[in-house]
């Protein structure tokens, strides 16, 4: 090549590397500016609502205590989240309501309501709000007859919010909102003896030969429902255990198929190929979509779901493993006079097993928690009852105790993943 021909070379290939670091980035402010415009980002402030985030975080931490005054005949009913599996017994309460004629809730901070004919709210630094509720509605007088922003008022509703808690009245009932931290009847419900027992005495009760009992109490909580948590969670391991598993039996005869070096019949070899790539092409979410329409909802489906799309995925893996095997191996093992059998479990399945043990425990970790998923769509395992529960809209603190237990359900199965893959692959226990 001559110098001028070299010189132009050189200087086409410095234009077009000039042009690139122009062109990409050009391409990326682009592409960033109609992500921009596309998702509305300049919208997503007036769509962000802090309180109702600050409210769900916050009952994801903490319980209500409801006191209601059913204004027609001056009962008054106190529950924990407003249920009646959660509800005191009549004429008792917690040390913060004084049942009587007059009944007073004392929300901490001065913050004091009374219940009767008149409901009245005194506010630390803003005064006494008082309301009438009668046929004709609701007749509130306010101190000085401005209404802040923590007051909302209508004919038929009044509604005071502050830190301390929340009053609610209307023609038919008060009620008043008071939030702890903790979850409450968490252990034991109201009417069980156990309630408000201290550790100590629980282990005294315990050692004492209440042991049964007091496991009874807890796993039968109405509230929580411990057991059928519990229950839940084995649920959805065991879908994918299942599921897991199941697949890597199917796939392991089919990969045999697949591998160009153990079947010859190039048909033969595109068909299995094939139906890898559509098992594991359909997400598991569709499969358990079009299993739950054919066989009904329940566990079972999801199993089936995970092991389609895990057969697809397995067998891929496993016939591109049997490809790479040492041929020499198989060789030495048939001059000893072996079976294909033998030739098959001695000199090709020893080769593939860490592969094959790896990625099946790995996809059992993973399925454990697309298990919660598919079980919240055909309705078993730990997804069910947290679908259940957001889907309630109240019970958020529910919604923590279900995440927790699946987070700490992972991450066992990723220990015991692990102590496998290093027991079965390694050949230890250690961490070597």
């Amino acid at each position: 090549m001559s110098a001028q021909a070299l010189h132009q070379q050189t200087r086409r290939n410095f234009n077009r590397k000039r042009l690139m670091s122009f062109a990409l980035p050009g391409l990326v402010l682009g592409y960033f500016a109609y992500i921009f415009m596309a998702f509305d980002m300049a919208g997503l402030g007036a769509r962000v609502n802090l309180e109702n985030a600050r409210t769900l975080v916050s009952d994801a931490y903490s319980y209500k205590t409801h006191v209601t005054q059913d204004n027609r005949t001056g009962a008054v009913e106190i529950a924990i989240e407003g249920e009646r599996k959660g509800a005191y017994a009549p004429g008792t309460a917690p040390g913060w309501v004084r049942l009587g004629e007059t009944s007073e809730i004392d929300l901490g901070g001065g913050h004091v309501v009374t219940f009767g004919d008149r409901v009245t709210y005194d506010v630390p630094g803003y005064g006494l709000v008082m309301a009438e509720p009668g046929a004709g509605g609701v007749n509130a007088s306010l101190p000085d007859g401005a209404l802040p922003d923590f007051i909302s008022l209508s004919k038929n509703r009044l509604m005071v919010k502050t830190d301390a808690g929340r009053l609610t009245v209307t023609r038919n009932r008060a009620e008043v909102f008071k939030y702890s931290l903790g979850w409450e009847l968490f252990f034991f419900t109201l009417d069980s003896p156990y309630h408000g027992m201290s550790p100590g005495a629980l282990f005294k009760a315990a050692v004492n030969g209440e042991a049964g009992a007091i496991w009874q109490g807890f796993v039968g909580n109405k509230m929580w429902r411990h057991g059928d948590v519990g229950w839940a969670l084995l649920e959805t391991v065991l879908m994918a255990f299942l599921g897991t598993c199941g697949a890597a039996i199917i796939a392991l005869p089919l990969g045999f198929l697949a591998a160009r070096n153990f079947t010859p019949l190039g048909g033969l070899r595109f068909a299995a190929r094939r139906m890898f790539d559509f098992l594991r092409g359909v997400d598991g979410l569709i499969w358990t979509i079009v299993l739950s329409r054919a066989f009904g909802p329940g566990p079972l489906t999801g199993s089936l779901a995970i092991l389609l799309t895990d057969t697809g995925s397995f067998g891929k893996m496993f016939s591109e493993a049997l490809e790479n095997v040492d041929a020499r191996q198989v060789e030495g093992i048939t001059s000893t006079g072996a079976r294909p059998l033998q030739r098959y479990r001695f000199g090709v399945i020893v080769q593939i097993t860490p592969v094959l043990l790896s990625q099946v425990l790995y996809y059992l970790e993973s399925n454990t928690r697309s298990a919660t998923i598919i079980g919240a769509i055909t309705g078993g395992g730990i997804g069910l009852l947290l679908t259940q529960a957001i889907n309630t809209q109240k019970d958020w603190e529910e919604v923590s105790y279900y995440i927790v237990l699946i987070i700490l359900m992972v991450m066992l199965m990723d220990s015991v993943s692990g102590w496998l893959r290093r027991k079965l692959i390694k050949g230890n226990g250690g961490g070597h």
